[in-house]
């Protein structure tokens, strides 16, 4: 099974079909608005926009799941992604990363990419997988590693067929 074999709801509600993104590079990170990663999102921004023409992309899915900070509905995450760091790439519905309502696409990534010491549970926000061409899970990064620390990972994997 492929980490690109689930739907998602965008922000705007509608069901999006993540193989979409089959023969892309994908990066997909769980995002907060008031997580002191928050200002990732400027990075994240900057690889999609060096790296989307060559065939990358950036999936954000908010969490409310750590500290609460993501309190805000679908409307006010838009609004303050875009507004504060100049977000275009696809953000999906607030979803649960952990726990028995766990997203599907979640369970999946940390099944096939455990964090230190083999555990499963996403520990905060803005934990990143980077995911292959094929939709296999490559590697997973934790919260402290910048969007800018990535790229050499995406570089290898544009590269490979």
């Amino acid at each position: 099974m492929s980490a690109l074999d689930y739907t998602a709801n965008n922000l705007q509600g509608k069901e999006t079909d993540l193989r979409q993104y089959l023969g892309q590079v994908v990066l997909i990170v769980n995002t907060a608005s008031q997580c002191g990663f928050t200002p990732q999102y400027k990075g994240l921004e900057a690889v999609y926009q060096q790296f989307r023409d060559q065939g990358v992309v950036v999936l954000g899915f908010p969490c409310n799941q750590f500290g609460h900070q993501e309190p805000g509905d679908a409307d006010q995450i838009g609004h303050f992604c875009e507004k504060n760091y100049g977000v275009t790439f696809p953000l999906f519905e607030k979803i649960d990363v952990n726990g028995k309502n766990a997203h599907p696409l979640f369970q999946h990534l940390k099944s096939a990419a455990p964090g230190i010491l083999g555990t499963q549970a996403i520990k905060w926000n803005f934990t990143k997988f980077l995911i292959g061409k094929n939709g296999q899970v490559f590697k997973r990064y934790a919260p402290q590693t910048t969007p800018a620390e990535i790229t050499d990972d995406i570089r290898a994997l544009l590269a490979s067929t």
